[in-house]
């Protein structure tokens, strides 16, 4: 964004996050683009103010700053709703914090993908009308290159990486399944929470702790990038399996996950794993035109597309003034929104 708006960053001090240090990769986009992060603003003003995923108001806030714009767009970075339907978190409590606080002309929820945008749909539809409206795009998680050439003869190396929460990992009998001793290489980056209690580890795993291997050195190491979650939960984008199509690897997937990233993903029930392997590794070619399908796909998501797409419509084709805002001199750490 920088040199196509005057930008200001903005960071709230929230329960849930309270004590956790602000994500480094961040810290350093921020030096490189020479912007000062501004803790808990006590007021802040804008022509364009963007709120990222309201989530991390769940568990409350100790002050929420005055906020006044032309237009309100919150992310939905997280599912609104759960597969079953129920809520994926206090949906209402955290808009609602943002609404009491908020003067704007216009107030949008801005998903993140086709699948999180259709849960933002639903929950909206079954709400009382109010000024929060969706907008007409999605604010899409930025991807860039460079992307590695698949393998010109995959082998039944098998992987999948994550952050250990329960969430993110289907029943126990599945991951059995997924990841068979018939498998040449089993892999699993971040498994270690899963592996709490009474459960032994197959000998045929080789399990490492999240964190304790860089995912590049993971991905070198796979030619088949298996992801499923839990039923109860859904990945809103997928940031994982944009690395591991960037990285040359065939990913296989639930379908509404498998969406975002187009058909060059594959889509399976999890019933299937070894018959859709099995087939790619006897057609080596097909495996190479699938890779490199995610990743033309993978491409429309780049920093200039993200430009092209939803910075111009957010501005319309203009620099925005980002006005002033008064800040406080706490330092914590927290949650961040970003005001254009």
């Amino acid at each position: 964004m920088r040199g196509h708006v005057e930008l200001h960053v903005a960071a709230l001090d929230t329960t849930m996050f309270e004590g956790q240090p602000v994500n480094p990769r961040f810290l350093a986009a921020l030096d490189e683009a020479g912007i000062k992060l501004d803790w808990n603003p006590r007021v802040i003003r804008g022509d364009t103010i963007v709120f990222h995923n309201p989530s991390c108001l769940r568990f409350g806030i100790k002050r929420m700053p005055r906020m006044s714009c032309n237009t309100a767009y919150v992310i939905t970075h997280e599912n609104f709703l759960r597969p079953s339907g129920s809520e994926g978190f206090d949906v209402a409590g955290c808009i609602g914090l943002i609404e009491r606080a908020l003067v704007a002309g216009r107030m949008l929820l801005a998903p993140v993908s086709k699948v999180n945008r259709r849960g933002v749909e639903t929950w909206l539809a079954q709400r009382e009308p109010g000024p929060w409206t969706i907008a007409p795009f999605d604010w899409f998680n930025i991807c860039s290159g460079p992307f590695r050439d698949p393998a010109v003869a995959p082998r039944d190396r098998r992987g999948r990486h994550s952050r250990p929460g329960f969430e993110k990992f289907p029943p126990w009998e599945a991951m059995l399944r997924h990841f068979p001793p018939h498998a040449e290489h089993c892999l699993l980056l971040g498994v270690d929470g899963f592996l709490q209690g009474d459960r032994v580890l197959p000998r045929h795993w080789q399990a490492v702790p999240f964190g304790a291997m860089p995912v590049e050195q993971f991905l070198d190491a796979i030619d088949f990038f298996v992801y499923f979650t839990n039923p109860l939960w859904r990945e809103s984008f997928g940031r994982v399996i944009a690395e591991a199509i960037a990285a040359g690897k065939l990913v296989i997937t639930d379908p509404e996950t498998a969406e975002t990233f187009g058909p060059g993903v594959v889509a399976s029930t999890g019933d299937d794993v070894d018959e859709i392997i099995a087939g790619f590794i006897a057609e080596p070619r097909r495996y190479g035109r699938a890779v490199r399908q995610a990743q033309a796909d993978l491409a429309r998501l780049s920093p200039d597309e993200f430009r092209e797409r939803v910075l111009t419509r957010v501005t319309g084709g203009t620099p925005l003034s980002a006005g002033k805002a008064a800040t406080s001199p706490a330092a914590a750490t927290g949650a961040f929104h970003a005001r254009l």
